[in-house]
């Protein structure tokens, strides 16, 4: 059986620095998925606004705008490991605003670390990029995709897991100290990693100059379509992720913090389930497939829209979230594998970065629109009418980027 999960243990057992690699994500994504319940579970006991923890999500993401440029910056004049090794030591060193912030019951503090984490992620999207096309075969990338899943979900898997189980049991400030623990083994990590990535990598190639306004008309349909899967993503999901905990509040305003964690849990157990049963050998078919593709973003809506029925039992609200995510991911992983395997070593820093650039406006976009109409209107009703609107708007895009446009266009530059 051919999946990305076994693609990756074969990978993993071939480098030695992508081991070193994905235990330090895991660790540095466990600490980021403590912080998130310390803030969230503090928002939500402080009886935030229904529009708070929207905010909050919307505020978390600006700043990895300016991230990716400054990380498509620094991939040009420095080694992307280096990079990785920066943001995790200034992670460490931001965990002082959640510790002001509950010391004093500043909930400004709070959201600083949410708009560092942004940053700190946009930073290092490129160089991870990067680095799984330097350190990896061109037939070793499903393996990447793999991994970018595990990263991905791990955060609320593992922080938000335990989180779940410590939040109210010990104090905020010690979940803190694990947080500083796990960003202090993932830099030690990474720092063990390069010398053996090092002798591993290929070198980088010399690209021919491009005029840096000109990126967008030189790359190919595919690539583009490849760059624009991930914020097509955002644009369905970001309403329904944003309004996760809201929605808890009007299914359960007497104990919305003890749905909303479990939620969040569910949500990453299922974003890192569906990628990794996917089949290695086809993700480049499936990346072109809008069917599946409209599909799975369609089913991922439609979970949340039956989301109300968790009201009695809350049993049912886990499997909706579980298989909502379960079916997004899977678009996700497609996004992360389109771009390493149509945007060749020059370009993939870039693209990636642009990528998340146009991601980050477009989730920013619409989480600001959902979080006006919950407060005016409630959390369902700006659910429903922003996330029909966006599956149209991506059903129209996607068609635009269709198979046989590409096709048409790849004959007619032969010809």
């Amino acid at each position: 059986m051919n999946t990305l999960l076994f693609a990756l243990i074969g990978a993993l057992r071939i480098h030695r620095w992508l081991r070193f690699l994905g235990l330090t994500y895991i660790l540095s994504s466990l600490g980021n998925g403590l912080t998130q319940v310390i803030i969230f579970g503090q928002l939500l006991h402080w009886h935030a606004s229904p529009a708070a923890p929207t905010l909050v999500y919307m505020l978390s993401m600006l700043p990895s705008f300016i991230g990716s440029i400054w990380g498509e910056v620094l991939c040009k004049k420095t080694s992307p490991l280096r990079i990785l090794i920066f943001t995790e030591l200034t992670g460490l060193f931001a965990l002082g605003f959640p510790l002001y912030g509950l010391l004093h019951h500043n909930v400004p503090a709070l959201l600083v670390v949410q708009c560092m984490e942004a940053l700190l992620n946009g930073i290092s999207y490129p160089a991870l990029t990067l680095l799984f096309k330097r350190g990896l075969r061109h037939d070793e990338l499903p393996a990447a995709t793999a991994m970018e899943t595990i990263i991905f979900a791990s955060q609320v898997l593992l922080g938000t897991g335990l989180g779940v189980l410590l939040f109210g049991l010990i104090p905020p400030l010690h979940l803190l100290a694990i947080d500083a623990l796990s960003f202090t083994a993932s830099a030690t990590l990474l720092v063990m990693s390069a010398p053996v990535f090092c002798k591993a990598a290929r070198p980088p190639t010399v690209a021919a100059p491009v005029r840096q306004e000109s990126i967008w008309r030189d790359i190919s349909l595919l690539q583009k379509r490849s760059i624009l899967l991930l914020p097509a993503l955002a644009a369905v999901g970001s309403p329904a992720m944003a309004l996760l905990p809201a929605l808890a509040q009007e299914i359960r305003p007497e104990d919305s913090a003890g749905l909303a964690l479990p939620l969040l849990f569910a949500r990453s157990l299922g974003q890192l389930c569906g990628p990794l049963m996917l089949d290695a050998s086809k993700l480049q078919q499936y990346a072109v497939n809008n069917r599946l593709l409209l599909t799975c973003l369609s089913l991922f809506i439609g979970c949340y829209f039956l989301l109300p029925l968790s009201a009695e039992n809350p049993y049912i609200g886990l499997v909706l979230i579980f298989s909502a995510h379960m079916a997004s991911n899977i678009v996700f992983a497609l996004g992360t594998f389109g771009i390493l395997r149509n945007v060749p070593q020059t370009q993939v820093a870039k693209a990636s970065a642009m990528s998340w650039r146009v991601q980050v406006l477009s989730a920013t976009v619409f989480t600001g629109i959902t979080s006006a109409m919950a407060q005016y209107f409630g959390a369902f009703y700006a659910l429903y009418s922003l996330s029909l609107f966006s599956l149209g708007a991506i059903g129209v895009l996607l068609w635009f980027y269709r198979t046989t446009s590409i096709n048409k266009v790849n004959l007619r530059l032969r010809k």
